[in-house]
């Protein structure tokens, strides 16, 4: 099967996390949005299934399948390319964890626009300021300290243990991108995760994602996305 995803053109957002999976699982897919008519592709795939539709991209087609919201795609691609344990529990187990990190990229976004993202980030610099403030002193703690238990307490090298799953191409993701947005903060509290950052590094250097992080299939982290790099923020 040759899959289709739907997501915006110029961004990493949440479409990354799919991206991850589909380069790791060496699927065959097509990047809509970043095709020649991408986004009129993107709002007439929406117009096609008012029955069932999308709330907003990405969404995955797969075959008669349309699947939207990046937990719920990867809850579907983990089952069918080895990147989720095979017991409904384990699965369950890595759809809630997953579902975790859903909650934390709100929380990153939130940073740089506390208001609300129908608001320039220049309107609301001073909120943007505290926000962060507290992100970095009580959520990240929180969120990273837990996935960083989690991990230790796996008995193996990945989340579940022994096999990686979509969780840890997720994980992957959350640090290379807070370095990129806060790439100080970041430096002074990566000795308080350091299974998060070898787990970084191991998933870095695996052939497929090597190759895809390499390539121009990978879309630069800009501050149009989640993760932006703002230097008042990060001091």
């Amino acid at each position: 099967m040759k899959y289709e995803l739907y997501y915006w053109p110029e961004i990493q957002g949440r479409g990354e996390y799919v991206r991850l999976a589909l380069e790791e699982a060496g699927a065959p897919y097509v990047d809509v949005g970043r095709g020649a008519r991408g986004t009129s592709a993107i709002m007439k795939m929406m117009d096609a299934h008012k029955d069932t539709p999308p709330f907003a991209p990405p969404f995955l087609k797969a075959g008669k399948l349309v699947i939207g919201q990046t937990a719920n795609i990867l809850l579907y691609l983990g089952a069918r390319h080895s990147l989720a344990p095979k017991t409904e529990a384990g699965r369950l187990w890595v759809h809630q964890l997953q579902l975790t990190i859903t909650d934390l990229v709100v929380e990153i976004h939130d940073t740089h626009h506390p208001l609300g993202p129908s608001m320039y980030y220049e309107d609301q610099k001073a909120p943007a300021k505290k926000r962060t403030a507290e992100f970095w002193d009580e959520r990240v703690p929180k969120y990273l300290g837990y996935f960083e238990q989690v991990l230790a307490g796996s008995g193996g090298a990945y989340v579940t243990g022994r096999r990686l799953t979509y969780v840890d191409l997720s994980l992957f993701q959350i640090v290379a991108g807070l370095r990129y947005a806060f790439p100080r903060r970041m430096k002074a509290f990566e000795t308080d995760i350091p299974g998060l950052i070898d787990l970084h590094d191991r998933i870095a250097a695996r052939p497929n994602i090597k190759a895809y992080l390499a390539s121009d299939r990978r879309i630069p982290f800009n501050e149009q996305g989640i993760f932006r790099r703002y230097k008042e923020l990060d001091i």
